[in-house]
């Protein structure tokens, strides 16, 4: 007799569309997850590759607010109507995204006997550390989950400071993944040395740090050439000091792609530069860019190196000077760039999404009374 598949109710308050991490995850995590039936709370607009990743996709009508003076009667409102939803629906669980924001907040008060998983993502840890409000709620949140989830060890480190270290036993490390099964793996660099066509892609803020891979550039021995792809606050900020370091022929922007296209660039590379200078969950795109076989010139930031391993070559967070070094010796070093190659490839494959899913259906079961 084949066991009847779980519910599941998730969501992110955010519009169901591929604009950040987060949102990748979730689309390409349950579908992977197996003997899994899901049901989806998300806003609008609706991508429309997006409903075919869950069994149901329901919009939140609530109107949304930010922190502030109207924030606890958003809240209130949305509780109200999430509960409505998990009275019709029913759950066997819940997976409350984002430990602390407001769906998680909603979905930890309404949740009564249904057991519930929190996972954090990134983003609300690094809001949690700037503010008691946030931190208040995280705790909140963690105090109703059956178990927590990070991709990382360190993640999982901040988030137990965050709440007091009261639900350390709680925890459970799950690294991300991507759909290995997609990516189109080289597993020869571009022989020969000299300069670097480099890649960079991500959100353009001030803690992805894109500045110090454009400041770099100006500093290197040799004329590497790089593409920024992705949108943000920072890029025309990001044009104009291009431009004022006289390095307009070396750098092009692009606008953030679909991953399909993405991914379908990536090969045509020779490294691609990872710059975040702060806290960073997990970085879903150094594994993309591994698994196509780029070698990765990362900023040492623990939780990268915890992804990493040996398979990148790492220099001093925020550093244009480091970077530059770190650049130069991966461009006049070819076997340097071939290991690396080799290594990122066999470092991808632990990270396969499918992996992801199994070991969070697990997790689950184990919750449920």
């Amino acid at each position: 007799m084949t066991a009847k598949p779980l519910t599941i109710l998730t969501g992110i308050n955010r519009p169901s569309e591929p604009s950040s991490g987060s949102l990748i995850l979730v689309n390409d995590l349950y579908p992977a997850t197996p003997d899994t039936r899901t049901i989806y709370l998300g806003r609008g607009p609706v991508d429309r590759e997006w409903r075919s990743a869950f069994d149901e996709l329901i919009p939140i009508s609530t109107t949304k607010q930010p922190q502030g003076p109207a924030f606890d009667t958003y809240v209130d409102e949305l509780t109200q109507e999430v509960g409505a939803r998990i009275e019709q629906i029913r759950p066997d669980a819940i997976h409350a995204q984002n430990v602390g924001f407001a769906l998680s907040l909603a979905f930890s008060r309404t949740a009564g006997t249904i057991p519930m998983i929190s996972i954090a993502h990134g983003p609300e840890v690094m809001a949690a550390e700037r503010d008691a409000t946030e931190r208040a709620s995280m705790r909140e949140v963690a105090a109703a989950s059956a178990a927590i989830v990070t991709p990382t060890s360190i993640l999982a480190d901040h988030l137990d400071r965050l709440t007091g270290r009261r639900f350390t036993d709680r925890i459970t490390v799950i690294p991300w993944g991507i759909r290995m099964a997609d990516a189109q793996a080289h597993d020869q660099p571009s022989t020969g040395t000299g300069a670097l066509s480099l890649v960079h892609a991500g959100r353009l803020d001030d803690n992805k740090s894109t500045v110090t891979a454009i400041e770099a550039l100006a500093l290197t021995d040799q004329p590497h050439a790089l593409t920024v792809i992705g949108e943000g606050p920072l890029r025309q900020h990001l044009e104009q000091r291009a431009v004022e370091l006289g390095l307009r022929d070396r750098i092009h922007f692009e606008p953030r792609m679909p991953r399909a296209e993405l991914w379908g660039l990536l090969p045509s590379f020779d490294a691609f530069v990872f710059t975040t200078k702060g806290l960073e969950a997990f970085g879903l795109v150094l594994i993309e860019a591994q698994a196509h076989g780029l070698p990765v010139v990362y900023s040492a930031l623990p939780g990268v190196r915890e992804i990493l391993g040996n398979a990148g070559k790492a220099y001093v967070p925020g550093d244009p000077r480091s970077l530059a070094s770190a650049l130069d010796e991966m461009g006049q070093d070819f076997p340097l760039r071939k290991a690396l190659t080799k290594a990122s490839l066999t470092n991808a494959r632990r990270y396969d999404i499918a992996t992801t899913g199994r070991h969070l259906h697990q997790l689950t079961l184990r919750v449920i009374p």
